[in-house]
């Protein structure tokens, strides 16, 4: 049987580059097209960039959260000051990432910590808005907008996240391998050692 190939950084980069794109158009070109209740939309992007955050980690995920901003902030319809997605989703991707170490992969908990970077990044974006004087983010507006774009988030995080997981996997398994591959289990080593699992 033939090993799978290695994982390559230019691999991860391009996959990342992937996934960011095909989100960036499907937030254009369907989400935002979405005629949902309370006239606010899921913000695809951001799960993107929160997935690929948890996958990668805090690096990846600053800068894939940068760039996917920087794009954000650029493509129509961009009706706010340049650089708060990028700012936003940096910071977001930073802790997401940050956090991603101390999480089991094999449960529900990345969906529980994607909400939480939806949640965070809604009320980043909101604070940046109020800051910066946008008269669309009065208190007012704010408050009844956040519970039902944190919802929209929510309800839409199995299938980005499951995509970004499907995008990646690849390259988290050859990473995985290679961290592994000095690693004896438990077992094994008792076994090779002579001990029982008893002490």
């Amino acid at each position: 049987m033939l090993n799978p190939p290695e994982a390559s950084p230019a691999g991860r980069a391009a996959v990342t580059a992937v996934v960011i794109v095909v989100t960036l158009i499907l937030q254009v070109s369907v989400a935002n097209r979405l005629p949902l209740p309370g006239g606010v939309q899921p913000d695809l992007v951001l799960l993107a960039v929160v997935a690929l955050a948890l996958v990668a980690g805090s690096m990846t995920g600053m800068v894939a959260g940068f760039l996917a901003g920087l794009a954000a902030d650029i493509i129509p319809p961009a009706d706010h000051t340049i650089g708060r997605y990028a700012l936003v989703y940096c910071l977001i991707g930073y802790l997401c990432g940050a956090a991603s170490a101390e999480m089991d992969r094999q449960s529900a908990v990345p969906f529980f910590a994607v909400a939480a970077g939806a949640l965070a990044g809604t009320v980043l974006y909101a604070g940046t808005g109020m800051i910066l004087g946008d008269p669309r983010a009065e208190w007012a507006t704010v408050s009844s907008m956040v519970p039902l774009q944190v919802l929209y988030d929510v309800i839409a995080s199995p299938f980005v996240v499951w995509a970004v997981l499907r995008a990646t996997r690849r390259y988290e398994r050859g990473e995985r391998a290679r961290g592994d591959r000095l690693a004896v289990p438990a077992a094994r080593y008792r076994a090779m050692s002579g001990r029982s699992g008893t002490l």
